[in-house]
């Protein structure tokens, strides 16, 4: 209950700050999703690829987004964008396998933004290692609109981190990757660092995880949101 006061106030506050309307629209479609379950509730699985880890440095190279609706995977309305950047890609070709020349006829980063809030809006964002992705976007928004953005996302890492803890004392390196957490679920590993699969791959373990904590009729968005 405190939880979800506390996500609600930061909600609204955020709303009454002033920003573009898409942006505003977006947060106000998040408030009522709070109070619901995870299986009622709309989500988007989430995934970028960068060209390093630093936001006010680096930049999006493509976008991958795949809804959850009803607590399924609705791989027919997966969707995947690449990103125009300035300059190179550079050594970071080596992680996402993406060239200059596949960003040549790439969306511009503002567009692709305005593509993403817009799919965004009435769902609540998933990804693996929140944080690192929603400081990218935030950076983008406060780039276009020179104010600080606060988004608010599942966190699949997490939630497998807290549930490591209460099972061990030491978290070794590489435990919380994306395809050693789909592991102990018995998940199929794919092919890492391409944002569509690492999307599903974020759905999927969710889905798994939930499953454990006590299903998705039970868990409620605010017990997982930040």
């Amino acid at each position: 209950m405190l939880r979800r006061w506390f996500l609600k106030a930061q909600l609204n506050y955020q709303i009454k700050l002033k920003k573009t309307v898409q942006v505003r629209a977006y947060q106000q479609a998040l408030l009522p999703l709070l109070d619901l379950p995870i299986k009622a509730a709309p989500l988007l699985a989430l995934d970028l690829e960068m060209t390093g880890l630093e936001p006010k440095k680096d930049q999006i190279v493509s976008i991958g987004i795949i809804p959850i609706i009803n607590g399924q995977v609705k791989l027919n309305n997966a969707q995947h964008k690449l990103i125009k950047i300035a300059g190179s890609v550079g050594q970071s070709a080596t992680i996402h396998g993406l060239v200059d020349a596949d960003l040549a006829q790439a969306l511009p980063l503002d567009e692709a933004i305005q593509w993403l809030i817009k799919e965004a809006t009435g769902k609540v964002l998933v990804a693996h290692h929140a944080p690192l992705d929603l400081s990218f976007i935030e950076q983008a928004l406060f780039q276009k609109q020179c104010k600080k953005q606060r988004l608010f996302a599942i966190d699949t890492l997490r939630i497998e981190h807290q549930r490591l803890l209460r099972k061990q004392e030491v978290i070794k390196e590489g435990e919380l990757r994306l395809n050693s957490c789909r592991s102990r679920y018995n998940l199929p590993n794919y092919d890492a660092h391409n944002a569509l699969v690492d999307a599903l791959s974020c759905a999927e373990l969710l889905l798994a995880q939930i499953s454990k904590m006590g299903g998705l009729d039970r868990i409620k968005v605010s017990e997982l949101v930040r």
